[in-house]
């Protein structure tokens, strides 16, 4: 039996966690797109600790009781993707349409379903693909992506990347910008973070994603380190930092460079989580975005600050150079301290500052949600008319 084509899809998203990552913000990001166009979405995540999503919603979520975990990676993969099973054996949680795994926990779940004869398919987007030392790890990863009936990506450079890998043939779907919730426009909520936070009067050089390898933060210390000899009042915040991941090594040799930088107490905040309704206003405090790093799926915190206005420091390298122009931000070699130094003193000359703050929110204004959801349709569609057949 064929679907209408106009039928409202009823869209079970898939993300694996309910904290502020770039994919679980895609996914809601996603779901409320996909219900301003009509369609029911439900965004899942396990969340042991039953407090819901970090931000409210217009599509609806669910939290999926979680299990205990340990420190060890792979087990809590199967764990966590365990936990989804155990939810979805449940034939009245089961009854969508399409379902959307955003990472390799979910993926994991939605595979071991389709292998009960549960569901009749799934899609997944790969956000980013890692390289595990763990052999577990790595299988867990690789099982999640080539069990998938369909695929996902969020730029050319992935799309060209799970072809090489895994001969796949993933559609580009991009990324958005909520450009109600990011723009240059205060919102009141600037003065009291400011207070919160420490801040003095900067410059404020601000790096979003936590301490991790593949957000480059030690390089960006380092950069720091030498902006301060020209801004001896410059402060660096570190926002964010929630993940599934096991991070522990580098940062500790994050916070040991931090104590042999000599830097006072006050020069590097680490702001932890941070509420969402807080972002906007953090953009907008900031004098420089810092995003140097070495691998993302997108690299959407650049445009978010963009849209807020602030002049942002970007790797010279794919993805982010297939979305955002040669003058749009100040390009840095991201394996090298002194680039980015540089393409911060750059971006803090008052010249460049008004030159990338008035562009900014133009070059946001081509990323939109509701296409990054209609981009999805056609393959929801094709996997709908799969279970109704």
């Amino acid at each position: 039996m064929s679907l209408a084509p106009d039928r409202p899809l009823r869209i079970a998203v898939l993300a694996h966690s309910t904290n502020p990552r770039g994919g679980v913000v895609h996914a809601l990001e996603l779901g409320d797109a996909l219900a301003r166009l009509g369609h029911e979405a439900v965004v899942h995540a396990p969340d042991p600790k039953g407090a819901g999503f970090f931000r409210p919603t217009l599509c609806a979520t669910k939290s999926v009781p979680a299990s205990p975990v340990g420190t060890d990676v792979a087990e809590m993969v199967r764990i966590r993707a365990a936990d989804y099973v155990s939810h979805f054996g449940n034939p009245s949680h089961r009854r969508f349409d399409v379902f959307h795994a955003q990472d390799g926990i979910s993926g994991n779940a939605l595979a071991t379903l389709r292998e009960r004869g549960l569901i009749a398919g799934f899609a997944r987007t790969v956000h980013h693909v890692d390289a595990f030392a763990d052999p577990a790890l790595q299988a867990l990863q690789r099982r999640a992506i080539v069990s998938a009936d369909r695929h996902f990506v969020v730029s050319r450079m992935w799309r060209d990347q799970l072809a090489a890998e895994y001969g796949l043939e993933p559609v580009i779907v991009g990324n958005g910008v909520d450009r109600a919730r990011f723009s240059p426009v205060p919102d009141g909520r600037e003065a009291g973070l400011a207070q919160r936070l420490g801040l003095g009067p900067g410059p404020i050089v601000l790096s979003v994603g936590g301490v991790e390898e593949r957000k480059n933060t030690r390089r960006i210390l380092e950069a720091f380190v030498q902006l301060r000899a020209l801004h001896p009042r410059a402060q660096l915040v570190i926002a964010g930092g929630a993940t599934v991941l096991d991070h522990h090594v580098y940062r500790a040799g994050f916070a040991a460079a931090l104590d042999a930088s000599g830097l006072p107490a006050d020069a590097v905040v680490r702001t932890g989580p941070l509420a969402q309704e807080d972002m906007p206003a953090l953009y907008r405090l900031a004098d420089v975005l810092a995003f140097a790093s070495v691998k993302e799926g997108f690299g959407l915190v650049a445009l978010e600050a963009m849209a807020c206005g602030v002049p942002t420091v970007v790797s010279a390298i794919a993805p982010f150079t297939e979305h955002i122009g040669a003058r749009e931000t100040v390009w840095c070699d991201p394996f090298h301290a002194a680039s980015i130094a540089d393409a911060l003193v750059l971006a803090l000359k008052p010249e460049n500052t008004a030159r990338l703050a008035a562009r900014g929110p133009r070059v946001a204004a081509r990323h939109g949600w509701a296409e990054t959801a209609a981009a999805h349709l056609p393959t929801y569609r094709y996997l709908a008319e799969t279970v109704h057949a």
